[in-house]
């Protein structure tokens, strides 16, 4: 997966300094997809499955309160910059409001999401992997 990342970083023209002027939700607008493309990949490796139940499974670690539960999880494995952004992400005013999840829950999900973008985007894709597979732990 990290080379993945690697290969369409080749392609991106975006500075540390541009990605630290971006906003928190932009952030979390990348680390979604960033996310979402991991766990669909993690699914996809444990096996041939038909797309409904293969939905169902990503849903289970891509919803809110899951991605809530693993910034609470993880965040003692964070560094100060990165409690940072994920702070900054969970602060920002979306001006949505969640139909499925309890809006603090969002609010952390949005922080966590913030902080793989960040990763992503800045290009620190080992320790990206290293939170996404802190992410995906079984407890």
């Amino acid at each position: 997966m990290e080379d993945f990342f690697n290969t369409i970083s080749e392609s991106l023209n975006i500075s540390e300094k541009d990605v630290d002027q971006l906003s928190p939700l932009v952030l979390a607008y990348i680390g979604d997809t960033v996310y979402e493309i991991f766990i669909r990949t993690l699914i996809v490796s444990r096996g041939n499955a038909p797309v409904h139940k293969l939905h169902r499974q990503s849903v289970h670690y891509v919803k809110a309160k899951a991605q809530s539960d693993v910034i609470h999880r993880i965040s003692e494995f964070l560094n100060d910059e990165e409690l940072d952004v994920v702070r900054r992400g969970r602060n920002a005013k979306s001006g949505t409001v969640p139909k499925n999840a309890d809006i603090t829950e969002y609010k952390y999900a949005t922080g966590f999401e913030s902080l793989l973008g960040y990763l992503y985007l800045k290009k620190r894709y080992k320790r990206l992997m290293e939170i996404l597979a802190m992410a995906t732990e079984v407890n």
